[in-house]
């Protein structure tokens, strides 16, 4: 079992949480962190069984995670 980094967001109307170091998108949600970590594992282990263990990127794992903030012109 790989350990994989997942950025889990708050927001107003509920939980966004998303996995770190794999190719393709997956996203979970849910009203609570748990629910939206639940939902995720679930797509997570779907992305797996669909696509194969390729989709991890096992020659470059995620070491850290920083946020930072920009300004972007619309």
């Amino acid at each position: 079992m790989d350990s994989l980094k997942i950025i889990i967001e708050k927001h107003a109307d509920g939980y966004v949480a998303y996995p770190i170091g794999l190719k393709g998108v997956v996203v979970g949600e849910g009203n609570s962190y748990e629910e939206a970590l639940t939902d995720v594992k679930s797509a997570i282990r779907f992305h797996l069984e669909t696509f194969g263990g390729e989709v991890l990127e096992s020659d470059s794992p995620v070491l850290e995670v920083f946020i930072a903030e920009a300004e972007v012109a619309a």
